[in-house]
């Protein structure tokens, strides 16, 4: 078997590339490249129908540049239709909106996704379309198709503050989310027949299923992790949840995944392993069935790149088994990514669409070789070995790139997974027929009571791993040199035997040579002495760096942000999270350091230097980085700062 072999697979490399370029081109325009495009397509058109025109190489170029072409026009298209949603509001005092979901309970208001569809400006109203995530406290919930007046424009979603920050910004604006507001009880809700809508159909059953769901499970944890498990909504996961399985190493459970896809698939197409004599026609019709389900499961659970993927692959598969064919794994994997890309370029940056397609990758590639270190005599050893192998080779290959992004590695992932996978089978198959049976009364409080039972088993255990001893390693660093390096040593593992041995030799050694240069190159550039400062509304962090030895001082500034703010450039510059406290004397307007002769003085929102003389100053974050003298006040009440001496 040869690259040539998968030719989605090159078709997806090309397309991704093509998507990569368009990066370097953020200004060009679309228009431009359809031109591009069509004018290669002409010729593309005329060698394939006049061969002779055009070598063979030359005919392969031009459709593989073709492709590389459609990917940046396809992203830069997708970018331009996402900025369209960043309107300006004028002197708008006011909007008309559709409201688009249920209500999200909060610690103290209610969430809510707005459509506007017209801005008041004086006596006149302006068509507009935007989407607004709103928080209210209304007494009644709202509902999906209901119209309301804001009195008020909504506020620009602010951009991230502080260096290496979550950007919460980007992240709503890939869903074409804009603006926030918070509303209280400023809202009105207008008078509307309120009829069914199909565009809302989806909505309306998934929020049936959920009452069924609050209705029937009693436990809290229960019914949060049931709303993930069974219906994709993890909004409401409380974060304690969230950790204990996180640091188990099984947090892929509570997001609704090819696992879960896979499980409701195999249940669904059970009548046709019972009925194993079935006519080609009822075959062929309820296979047909079995993919429309599918489909539907994927639009209720919100269409993640995760659960696409799996129907996608699903579906091929389905309308193999009703032309009696079997596609090639690779080839079904890299069409439904390039699927994927194809109606939203921007999804590639997902991590949840890295991580599912990495696993799968993982799993086809690894799990085989994995299973030839042991065959279990016992038919039940078997069936434990074969969920440990799927999750070695899931895990090996998605490692490198969660420790890249969050430095951390479960210990007892595998403990976990060989626990809680099986119950979570268990627990979908009991929880599908739930959901479409619940409107049985005792039906619905027998197999809801069952669910809540397998659910308590599974929060217990998860929590139990979770408390175990060292479960959690942390503060692991990888470079992304490292994180393609292993990557590739887990592709020569697995072409060892099929490939050409002294080649595949090579590749690891230049591999190797190249993230220990990189190692290398980042020792030598890292001072030895560095200082990090951090300033919001008063609030203040200093973080110093003095060798191996990290310390920190904060001011005012809540622990519980830490991990959101501070921690991803604590992570990402290889300082400690879990800093030394730096000692400080507090006078009456000002705070002196005196191990490094600094005084802060929080009034003026000055910082001033001793007897040091910094090499570099400069301040991070969203801004453009810019220097500030040895004495000078700080240019920005929101900022970061980093000082080497």
């Amino acid at each position: 078997m040869t690259f040539a072999d998968f030719p989605f697979l090159r078709y997806l490399f090309l397309f991704a590339l093509g998507i990569l370029l368009s990066n370097a081109i953020p200004e060009a325009k679309p228009s431009h490249l359809f031109g591009l495009l069509s004018v290669l397509w002409v010729f593309y058109a005329i060698f394939l129908t006049r061969p002779s025109f055009a070598s063979t190489f030359f005919t392969s170029f031009l459709a593989y540049l073709l492709l590389m072409c459609f990917g940046a026009f396809v992203s830069l298209r997708s970018n331009q239709q996402s900025l369209k949603g960043e309107m300006q509001w004028g002197e708008g005092a006011g909007y008309l909106a559709e409201v688009q979901q249920y209500d999200l309970p909060k610690a103290n208001s209610s969430e809510n996704l707005l459509a506007v569809v017209a801005v008041k400006e004086g006596e006149n109203w302006r068509p507009q379309q935007a989407l607004v995530l709103v928080y209210h406290q209304l007494d009644t919930p709202l509902v999906p198709g209901q119209v309301i007046w804001v009195p008020e424009n909504p506020d620009a979603i602010a951009p991230a503050t502080f260096p290496n920050e979550f950007d919460y910004k980007g992240y709503l604006a890939k869903k074409g989310i804009h603006f926030r507001q918070f509303l209280g009880k400023k809202l009105r809700l207008l008078p509307s027949l309120q009829t069914f809508q199909l565009k809302f159909s989806l909505a309306y059953l998934r929020h049936y299923f959920a009452q069924a769901i609050e209705r029937y499970v009693a436990r809290p944890e229960s019914k949060q992790i049931a709303l993930a498990l069974l219906l994709g909504q993890k909004e409401s996961l409380g974060k304690d949840v969230k950790q204990a399985f996180a640091i188990a190493g099984i947090q892929h459970i509570l997001a609704v995944s090819g696992l879960h896809v896979g499980i409701i698939y195999s249940i669904i197409l059970l009548p046709l392993t019972i009925l194993k004599k079935v006519g080609t026609a009822f075959r062929s019709s309820y296979l047909l069935l079995v993919l429309g389900l599918l489909w539907i499961y994927a639009l209720m659970t919100g269409f993640s790149p995760s659960v696409v993927r799996a129907v996608v692959m699903f579906s091929l598969v389905t309308l193999g088994q009703i032309r009696k064919r079997k596609p090639s794994i690779w080839n079904t994997l890299s069409f439904s990514a390039f699927l994927l890309l194809v109606f939203d370029p921007e999804i590639g940056w997902n991590l949840g669409f890295q991580l599912s397609y990495l696993a799968v990758a993982g799993i086809v590639g690894l799990q085989p070789l994995i299973l030839q270190f042991w065959s279990p005599s016992s038919r039940i050893l078997d069936y434990f070995w074969q969920i440990t192998a799927v999750t070695l080779a899931a895990q090996l290959i998605t490692s490198p790139l969660t420790i890249y992004y969050f430095h951390t590695f479960p210990t007892y992932f595998l403990l976990a997974n060989l626990l809680i996978v099986p119950l979570s089978y268990l627990i979908l198959c009991v929880g599908v027929p739930f959901l479409l049976l619940a409107w049985i009364p005792f039906l619905g409080w027998m197999l809801g009571a069952f669910i809540d039972f397998l659910l308590l088993l599974q929060i217990e255990i998860t929590h139990w791993i979770h408390y175990l001893p060292a479960a959690l390693w942390q503060g692991i660093h990888l470079s992304f040199a490292g994180m393609l390096a292993i990557w590739v040593f887990l592709w020569i593992w697995g072409n060892w035997e099929i490939g050409n041995r002294k080649w595949l030799l090579r590749l690891g050694i230049v591999f190797f040579l190249y993230w220990g240069g990189s190692n290398f190159w980042e020792e030598t550039q890292r001072p030895a002495q560095e200082l990090y400062l951090f300033t919001k509304e008063g609030q203040w962090i200093i973080d110093l760096n003095l060798g191996a030895h990290h310390l920190s001082w904060n001011q005012n500034f809540p622990t519980e942000q830490l991990s959101f703010f501070i921690q991803p450039n604590r992570l990402a510059s290889r300082r400690n999270p879990i800093p030394i406290p730096l000692k400080a004397i507090v006078e009456k307007d000002s705070i002196w350091f005196p191990g490094i002769d600094l005084v802060v003085i929080p009034s003026r929102n000055q910082l001033v230097w001793g007897a040091l003389t910094p090499k570099l100053q400069e301040q991070l974050g969203e801004a453009p980085a810019s220097n500030f003298n040895k004495k000078d006040s700080l240019p920005r009440s929101f900022a970061g700062y980093r000082v080497v001496f």
